[in-house]
């Protein structure tokens, strides 16, 4: 049974109609990429799904449709990670990632030593030792975004919605990020869609690829099953005429390079 079924959502802002009748399923473990050009509604995608912005269709997470349940149980099942964090006041490192843990907490209950020591061994796997008394707002854009995927991985929920998460993280801390989210989402059996600018992360860290363009699916990817020639035709419908090859780094594991052809 998926973790994420999305069926028919359109949506938009005012009058404009930013994606329209998109439908997918996402199965436990799975890492799903969302590709495509500025403005063609990755983002907007996003958002419908975890009901942070008016559509048609409807979403099932985990058994839990969006557009019937409230944002805190919403938020008990699915983690919305957008490109800025939205967080203007003077806060600790450990304090944002012990937000997580809000929805599983009753009223005026405060997260307990368990709870605490669970969020200082995630900002270790994450990067962040050593920072949890640090002010968020003197952490670098790179930073913070490692922070609040910290604050994701502690609320235990079974989708996470991720949006560019490697636009601000230098080179080599993207690949380790992609590589730690990777491993916890098939050993904890838990999901992520995500949306991606760099096609070389989303070709060799993604299960499916939602190719939109001009606000709808063109195609569905999937990296590891596709034939190159399938690949290249799939890949074609956003990015013109490309090519596909399998490269090996010096231990002999095999990436995929795309290549535009003029």
């Amino acid at each position: 049974m998926s973790l994420l079924s999305a069926k028919g959502i359109s949506a938009g802002y005012g009058n404009r109609t930013v994606i329209n009748d998109i439908s997918f399923d996402i199965e436990a473990g799975e890492l799903v990429g969302i590709v495509g050009s500025n403005g063609c509604g990755k983002t907007t995608l996003l958002k419908s799904v975890c009901n942070n912005l008016a559509h048609s269709g409807s979403c099932v997470i985990d058994d839990i449709t969006v557009e019937k349940s409230s944002a805190k149980d919403i938020a008990a099942v699915c983690s919305y990670i957008p490109q800025k964090s939205g967080i203007n006041i003077d806060i600790s490192v450990l304090d944002v990632v012990l937000m997580g843990y809000n929805p599983h907490l009753g009223f005026l209950e405060y997260p307990n030593k368990d709870m605490k020591e669970k969020a200082m061994n995630v900002l270790q796997q994450v990067g962040l030792s050593g920072f949890e008394d640090r002010n968020f707002l003197s952490l670098s854009e790179g930073q913070k975004q490692l922070c609040v995927l910290a604050r994701a991985i502690v609320s235990d929920c079974k989708v996470f919605l991720m949006d560019e998460p490697e636009s601000a993280l230098d080179f080599s801390v993207r690949y380790k990020i992609l590589d730690f989210l990777k491993e916890m989402l098939e050993v904890n059996k838990k999901s992520a869609l995500v949306t991606l600018h760099d096609i070389s992360l989303a070709l060799n860290y993604c299960d499916k690829l939602l190719l939109v363009n001009n606000g709808t699916v063109e195609a569905i990817a999937e990296p590891k099953k596709d034939d190159l020639s399938s690949l290249e035709e799939k890949l074609g419908k956003l990015f013109g005429k490309v090519s596909l090859r399998e490269v090996a780094d010096s231990k002999g594991k095999k990436s995929l390079v795309m290549i535009r052809e003029s």
